[in-house]
Parts: structure tokens; sequence; C-alpha cells
């Protein structure tokens, strides 16, 4: 596996992804060290802005590997709710046709 090149536009947001995606998931390892502690936590706020800033998959990979905020409402629901609308945005930005379809259909609901 050859890794992007940092200089090239889509080499950067790579690995710009994955450094936040790192990042998310040592904030769910943190967060999961401090519950067991007692210690200071962090705030969910910040977990699901981590999410939202791209690092959903760190943030989903923390959840399920470690076990942490499984079963928290309404945290689960706002962070599957940030990986639908990233999967979303993701389609459009892969397939020029869904955002025709899309377009379509919004416009016939819309009148």
């Amino acid at each position: 596996m050859e890794f992007p090149d940092p200089a090239e536009p889509w080499g950067l947001a790579a690995a710009a992804l994955l450094c936040v995606n790192l990042f998310a998931f040592g904030a769910f390892a943190w967060d999961k060290a401090a519950a067991r502690r007692g210690a200071w936590r962090i705030r969910e706020s910040t977990l699901l802005g981590l999410a939202l800033a791209g690092g959903i998959f760190g943030a989903l990979a923390g959840q399920r590997l470690l076990r942490h905020k499984t079963r928290k409402e309404p945290f689960r629901t706002k962070l599957y709710s940030i990986a639908g609308l990233q999967a979303a945005i993701a389609l459009l930005l892969a397939v020029p046709q869904s955002r025709t379809w899309i377009f379509e259909t919004v416009a016939r609901a819309a009148g």
C-alpha cells in the first residue's frame, strides 16, 4: 500500500483525515480510562465534534473496540447521525449521478 503524497491536495486531505481519526480514537481511549479511574472526563460535545470534523471512523472504532458510550443515549444516536451525514456527503462527492437524482427529487418535492 502506498501512502498519498502530502504535497498533493488529496494527499494533504488524506493525511489530515488520518490525523483527526487517530486523535478521535485517542480521545475515546482517554475518556474510557478516565471513566474507569473516576478522573476528569472529555465532554461528549468534544467527542462528537471530533467525529463531525472528520474523525468518524476513529470515533466509531473507539466506541466499538473500547466498548465506550455504546448504550449512552442520545450520544449514540448523534454519533450514528454524524456517520450517516458524512456517508451521504461522501456519496454526493463520489458519484455525480447521485447529485442529479437528489436535486431532481428535492425539486419534485418542492413543487
